[in-house]
């Protein structure tokens, strides 16, 4: 139990580390017109792509990486992030992010806490989550399409319940790699990388829902 305390401390401090680095370099780029025309008209495509690769090796290589190698790889995906995060900053007023990141905290904290204590086992529950977020960005693409509002606003809410699902079940997975994953740093990247990815999914879905427009 002590051992998991000391690893889940590790796996929070870096997560929370990838979203400073995420909001501070998406904020700084929003306050650059140059920067931010670069990144969003030149190079998005581009660093886009890049952070699916990142996320791919990350993911199948974590248990043969040396330590410094994954931390390096999850901070220069955070940062990469940040880069495209940017345009959060122009299209939303400063105070709704703060407001809708406090309230994804809250939500994250709570589903968390879920998958740490329920003594049900959620990853049972894996495949369904990944067939419903798969079903969200085909049914995203095609409203690409169609452009209907309603329906956009009801694939944002699903998806914000699928990622609620994530949470919980994360926690669950990263218990069970406890003894799948040699280093504990390494095991510390891979909890914290998912669950990163899980908390900005959650964000980006309240901020559709609750953010208000900077005009």
């Amino acid at each position: 139990m002590l051992e998991n305390n000391k690893l889940f401390s590790k796996i929070f401090m870096w997560m929370f580390l990838g979203l400073a680095i995420t909001f501070g370099v998406g904020y700084y780029v929003s306050l650059n017109e140059v920067m931010l025309y670069n990144v969003l008209s030149k190079y998005y495509i581009f660093l886009a792509i890049l952070e699916i690769v990142i996320v791919i090796i990350l993911s199948i290589r974590i248990n043969k990486m040396n330590p410094t190698t994954s931390k390096i790889m999850f901070c220069l995906y955070s940062f990469i992030t940040g880069l495209t995060f940017s345009s959060i900053f122009v299209v939303y007023k400063i105070s709704s992010i703060i407001y809708v990141f406090g309230i994804t905290a809250l939500l994250f904290l709570i589903f968390a806490l879920i998958g740490n204590y329920t003594k049900l086992d959620l990853t049972k529950f894996g495949t369904y989550l990944f067939m419903g977020l798969l079903g969200i960005i085909i049914c995203s693409i095609i409203n690409m399409f169609v452009n209907n509002e309603a329906f956009d606003i009801t694939l944002v809410i699903i998806g914000l319940i699928i990622f609620l699902g994530y949470v919980a079940y994360d926690i669950q997975i990263i218990k069970r790699k406890l003894y799948m994953i040699e280093n504990e740093d390494n095991l510390a990247i891979f909890g914290a990388l998912n669950l990163y990815l899980d908390f900005i999914n959650i964000f980006l879905r309240l901020i559709q829902l609750f953010g208000k427009n900077d005009n």
